[in-house]
């Protein structure tokens, strides 16, 4: 079901003293249909996936205006524009009143979480004796096999911050092991995305080589079709070249990875030694920009389209090599099903 939420709605009105006024010149407000058109044309000139999501527009608009010119306050305005937008479909689209913003969730409120960071805390996390926080990412030892969990891409992590943690997985003097770990599980499960450089900064450390990952296309004219050609990416290892990383990998996925998350599973698909367990990400594979509507209500939207190295569009998420669901009875039972399984991968069980 399509549902549309808003977080905290309260339009304030202001008032101003008569003393103000004598040295305020009043700029008569905006109307409806100003803007809705303001949104409306915006929209249709660099929004990045109309034909990726073969969207009707100019059905939009003549589903909207109307409603928009009738609407009889800045709350029933505010719904209506929120309501076509909805229509993209696309998680990196909303509005924004101050403090108000409605927003797609359905990318990931329609399907099974797969995670519960208590029983990864309790159960893997606190028990071990070499659980560390560092900067924002936990890690630890489990069986013999380096684990990561990263919350999220809008928290900064350095190449530093991982020679780091890789040195801690290879060295005995560090850990609890007579030896290094027999591989890694990068768990992004509910990391709903940041910047985008924290993501490269992550996948460089992996990378062995220089691998082609993507090519980024960003909208430059009016037309849907409209963009510029692809510019390409790469990801190339940066760090201590002391501690490459050739053992096997698992990256964690669920419906709740998104944006930055989904880029870098995404990415990390390319190393020959990765392998993406869990749930397909949530997509998100447009970088979202920012503008203004005349009345100063902000509103957000994709701007880029991102066709990875195999061609696939990562707007619509992730697919994982190795799909795994979280098993109720693992859960009841303090246990985490998608760990588990990575680890029996990871040794070749």
């Amino acid at each position: 079901m399509k549902k549309v939420f808003y977080i905290g709605l309260l339009i304030s009105s202001f008032s101003f003293s008569s003393c103000e006024r004598i040295f305020m010149s009043e700029e008569p407000e905006p109307s409806n249909l100003e803007v809705f058109d303001h949104l409306w044309n915006t929209i249709d000139e660099k929004y990045s996936f109309f034909i990726d999501k073969d969207i009707d527009w100019e059905k939009a608009r003549t589903d909207y205006r109307s409603k928009a010119k009738s609407a009889r306050n800045s709350i029933e305005l505010f719904n209506v524009l929120a309501e076509m937008l909805f229509v993209l479909e696309d998680g990196h689209v909303n509005l924004s009143a101050g403090i108000d913003l409605s927003r797609n969730w359905e990318w990931y409120l329609d399907y099974n979480s797969n995670f519960d960071f208590d029983i990864i805390e309790r159960n893997y996390l606190v028990p071990s004796e070499d659980y560390q926080i560092s900067g924002p990412i936990h890690n630890t030892i489990i069986d013999s096999v380096g684990y990561m969990y990263y919350e999220s891409f809008s928290s900064s992590v350095s190449t530093s911050l991982l020679d780091y943690i890789l040195l801690k997985f290879l060295r005995q003097e560090i850990n609890s092991l007579e030896g290094p770990v027999g591989g890694i599980i990068i768990d992004i499960r509910n990391n709903g995305g940041g910047s985008i450089s924290n993501a490269f900064t992550i996948a460089n450390r992996f990378a062995d080589e220089k691998t082609k990952v993507a090519d980024w296309y960003y909208k430059n004219g009016p037309a849907h079709d409209n963009f510029t050609g692809p510019e390409e990416k790469f990801i190339e290892f940066e760090g201590d070249e002391d501690y490459i990383f050739t053992k096997p990998i698992v990256i964690l996925t669920n419906r709740s990875s998104y944006s930055s998350a989904n880029f870098f599973a995404s990415m990390m698909s390319f190393l020959p030694n990765v392998t993406i367990m869990g749930d397909q990400t949530g997509g998100g594979g447009g970088l979202p920009v920012n503008n203004e509507l005349p009345n100063g209500w902000r509103f957000r939207f994709s701007a880029t389209r991102t066709i990875d190295a195999r061609g696939h569009n990562i707007e619509f998420g992730v697919k994982p090599d190795i799909t795994v669901e979280l098993n109720p009875l693992d859960k009841a039972n303090g246990v985490d099903t998608i760990i588990e399984a990575a680890l029996t991968h990871i040794k070749g069980e």
